[in-house]
């Protein structure tokens, strides 16, 4: 009579304990509906659902970065001094992957047209311009345009151009091609542009 006294208590409590924590089963995967937490962007934690001022971020200074591993820096030209076309390459304006640097075999046509102009035009010197879309933080972005533009930048160096007439720089989520909210336009704003430049007389 006492053990059951005692075992019955312990029988309700251990009844308790499995239907609070559901038999150890871990708990449903739920998912959030859009805009409802943060959540990866092409940069890194953001919302997928922008804010009512997307692009309401105070822009930061772009600066240039061309920096990378086995390149030499390219700081002998500003870009600021010199005769800038922004048509003569925009056709090969490089698209990216989701939150990605590497330059698509699918791209690689267009940096053999860039660099067969810059070797036909020994005087044209070449800005690289990084975008992101708008997902993601500022500093994120920024970091990533700067990865995607230096990225453009080596693969021209490989096709044999010299790395001192380019130069690169990032403007983040800055100045989208497109200012949609959807993947249509993030997948334009995921790029890399081509600036052709020319040193202004007395440069």
């Amino acid at each position: 009579m006492k053990l059951n006294q005692t075992i019955f208590p312990l029988t309700l409590a251990l009844a308790a304990m499995f239907a609070d924590t559901g038999c150890y089963k871990s708990h449903p995967k739920v998912t959030q509906l859009p805009g409802s937490q943060a959540q990866v962007g092409d940069t890194g934690a953001g919302p997928t659902v922008p804010p009512a001022n997307p692009f309401g971020d105070q822009p930061q200074t772009p600066t240039f970065s061309d920096k990378t591993g086995q390149l030499a820096t390219s700081d002998s030209w500003d870009p600021a001094n010199c005769d800038q076309d922004r048509a003569a390459l925009a056709d090969q304006t490089v698209h990216f992957a989701f939150d990605s640097a590497a330059v698509l075999s699918k791209e690689q046509d267009k940096i053999v047209i860039v660099s067969e102009k810059l070797k036909s035009d020994p005087a044209a010197l070449l800005l690289i311009e990084g975008h992101c879309d708008e997902r993601g933080t500022e500093e994120y972005n920024r970091s990533l345009g700067e990865r995607r533009a230096l990225a453009l930048r080596e693969a021209l160096v490989n096709a044999g151009i010299d790395a001192q007439r380019i130069r690169t720089i990032s403007y983040g989520k800055d100045k989208p091609a497109d200012p949609g909210h959807d993947e249509s336009a993030w997948s334009k704003n995921r790029r890399g542009e081509f600036v052709l430049c020319h040193k202004k007389a007395g440069a």
